[in-house]
């Protein structure tokens, strides 16, 4: 009876392995629709890629495209193509601790140029912001690297930090845009990016993949927004002694943006007010 029951769990185990490994083929589907879409909005793609390259080459010394090994279907390695956003030569350790601190805090996947990167180059916050940083990869997809739709390819490092149901994402070719993307992207946490990936590649169909590629557009408009908001919280984050230190302490302007000190005689914060009998009005909450 223990050899019958043995020989069943091994069998169990070959079936499983098999079936997985039919599911991670590439559907023919997917190709037609990848090649299909790409040439049709080749009149727009290829344009838009010669003013960015041109744009990096003018404000930028260096390349115009940066290449970076990733992690493709199956754990193949290739080449990932993108329009290079960063000075040359930029230091990638301070990404690879964010990313170490955003996978162990499981916090919103917030990435670090949100609010000022000194490593970007000029307008590189907004390449990256829009996605069109990304248009090289139009050609991973054409290469059969990639897909419009899948998974985000991962570096080698990130694919190290994964756990072994992490890596299943990688049953799938990785894509451009994908569930993730128009699922909250930097909204969500680490896991739930993993959830959303193992869901796409369990579920992924024609019709999954059209409904995301429709939905991508408003997922940039909303990552604009949020890209916007935080990088008007940071200004009015700055601590008022920056203001004192631009502004002469005689100006105007500095005695109206300097710190109320409160007069401990009158009560907190209004002891101005009493004395010159104007009533204090409420901090603006946006400007």
């Amino acid at each position: 009876m223990n050899s019958n029951s043995s020989n069943h769990s091994a069998q169990e185990r070959i079936d499983s392995i098999s079936d997985r490994i039919a599911h991670s083929r590439v559907p023919s589907w997917k190709r037609v629709l990848d090649c299909t879409l790409v040439l049709l909005a080749a009149p727009v793609w290829v344009p838009l890629g010669a003013l960015i390259a041109a744009w990096v080459k003018l404000v930028s010394p260096g390349p115009a495209l940066f290449r970076q090994e990733r992690i493709g279907h199956l754990g193949a390695r290739f080449l990932c193509l993108k329009f290079r956003t960063m000075k040359v030569n930029a230091d990638t350790t301070v990404h690879r601790e964010h990313l170490n601190h955003l996978i162990n805090s499981n916090r919103p996947m917030k990435k670090l140029d949100a609010t000022g990167d000194s490593r970007l180059i000029p307008g590189g916050l907004w390449l990256r912001t829009l996605g069109v940083d990304e248009l090289p990869q139009i050609l991973n997809v054409l290469r059969g690297e990639m897909s419009l739709v899948g998974p985000r390819p991962s570096t080698a490092y990130e694919y190290e930090m994964f756990q072994p149901r992490h890596r299943r994402r990688c049953e799938t070719l990785p894509g451009l845009t994908g569930l993730w993307q128009v699922k909250g992207k930097n909204r969500t946490t680490f896991e739930r990016m993993m959830e959303l990936d193992l869901a796409y590649v369990e579920t992924k169909s024609l019709f999954l993949d059209v409904k995301i590629i429709t939905a991508t557009l408003p997922a940039i408009l909303l990552q604009v927004w949020d890209v916007q908001r935080e990088r008007r919280a940071a200004v009015k984050a700055q601590p008022a002694e920056i203001v004192a230190r631009v502004l002469p302490q005689s100006s105007p302007r500095a005695t109206v943006l300097r710190p109320r000190i409160p007069d401990l005689a009158r009560g907190p914060a209004l002891g101005a007010a009493h004395r010159t009998g104007l009533r204090a009005g409420p901090e603006p909450v946006d400007g």
